[in-house]
């Protein structure tokens, strides 16, 4: 297919997104203890332990995924081993109020992304991204609240490629109430092959400042 088509397919894929309600911060900061463990106390990361940085992230993206893992979408029984660690921790919250609130203290945190680990041609990675998947993460991967579209910018490299395997896969976006995780998981259908992921990623992991 070619790169056209799949752009036009991107576009049809990108849909408006519902309105999330703001959480309190200072609320969330008692509930995020129980993630620190993993994901640190600045929600930078840790390769180490599989968790990846959280604070780069829009509070309504953090709110929807987490609401994904309790709602069984994300770490099922076909979800990845990575999604299987998370959704036990995601169920420890107790209410939607919960979920805003951590959501919204992950957001005040600072500290970048872990070292790169994933090695591919930015380059070729950038022209295939800006042709299937800016239209709805940004020219700058900066993301689109509109059209349901996390910021990429600033992801672990390790992270982004362990998601589009598990698309390509059926272990994430696979749950027939998943409506965002299906549209992302045809994008991820359309990366030709494993070396074009890791270019992408390449490409992803140098927007970062």
């Amino acid at each position: 297919m070619k790169w056209t088509n799949k752009l036009l397919i991107a576009l049809a894929f990108c849909v408006p997104t519902q309105a999330w309600p703001q959480g309190d911060p200072e609320g969330g900061k008692a509930h995020y203890v129980t993630c620190v463990a993993c994901h640190g106390a600045s929600a930078q990361g840790n390769r180490a332990l599989n968790a990846p940085r959280l604070n780069h992230l829009s509070e309504v993206y953090l709110v929807a995924q987490l609401e994904k893992f309790q709602q069984g979408h994300r770490g099922g029984a076909d979800g990845s081993a990575l999604a299987k660690q998370m959704a036990p921790m995601a169920a420890t919250l107790s209410d939607s109020a919960a979920i805003a609130n951590v959501s919204a203290y992950i957001t005040t945190l600072t500290g970048g992304p872990t070292e790169a680990s994933v090695e591919g041609d930015a380059t070729l990675g950038g022209d295939f991204y800006n042709q299937l998947c800016g239209a709805c993460h940004g020219a700058q991967a900066e993301g689109n609240l509109a059209l349901n579209s996390p910021r990429l910018a600033g992801t672990d490299d390790w992270y982004l490629l362990e998601q589009l395997r598990a698309f390509r896969a059926g272990e994430r976006g696979a749950h027939a109430d998943d409506k965002t995780g299906k549209q992302m998981q045809a994008m991820a259908m359309a990366i030709p092959s494993d070396a074009m992921m890791a270019n992408v990623v390449a490409f992803l992991r140098g927007l970062e400042p």
